[in-house]
């Protein structure tokens, strides 16, 4: 018997280039049933009825290649297969690999940020929403108030919407609460 799979290494621009094994002509429904058993398990419960049990080793081999593609093609889906980027030497031209040139990868070209720097963003927003909790002390509406418009950047529209405020409340405790902290970040020496 022979059957088609899909390897992620062999989708190419979106076009599927499937391998062909052959396989014995044995019994497979105990492998047919384990595959129905774990497609069931991980089904949301609305949706188990609708898993069926595979009648052919190909069907459920279909059935995991339409899933491989699919995860494939989110991924890959807006991502330019010829990304150009201007040369770092400052010359004219773009960053490109020569036709035949297996090894290129414009990726390591490109500007990513690390986890280090994401994680010392977090260690610094931390920081900074400790010493707000600090020098507010138990004004706990004011705490949030000040880290959601003050620090992550929320309008005061949406701030007073979201607790169902008036904004001239939200805009009058802001002051206050800037206020408190200056008042607090004159007295510490930090």
């Amino acid at each position: 018997m022979k059957i088609r799979v899909l390897y992620e290494e062999n989708i190419k621009n979106g076009h599927k280039f499937y391998t062909t094994i052959d396989i014995p002509d044995d019994d497979y429904s105990i492998m047919l049933d384990i595959d129905y058993e774990q497609r069931l398990a991980e089904a949301k419960p609305e949706k188990k009825a609708e898993v069926k049990r595979c009648e052919t080793v190909q069907e459920m081999f279909d059935l995991m290649n339409s899933k491989e593609y699919n995860c494939w093609r989110r991924e890959t889906r807006y991502i330019d297969p010829d990304p150009k980027m201007k040369k770092l030497s400052g010359k004219r031209g773009y960053i490109q690999a020569e036709p035949d040139d297996e090894s290129f990868n414009i990726m390591d070209y490109l500007c990513t940020t690390s986890d280090d720097e994401t994680r010392s963003k977090d260690y610094e927003h931390e920081a900074v929403c400790q010493l707000v909790h600090k020098a507010l002390g138990k004004k706990q509406d004011w705490i949030d108030m000040f880290i959601a418009v003050r620090i992550d950047g929320m309008p005061i529209r949406d701030y007073a919407r979201s607790i169902g405020a008036d904004e001239n409340n939200i805009s009058q405790k802001l002051k206050r609460a800037e206020k408190k902290l200056k008042e607090f970040l004159e007295n510490h020496q930090i």
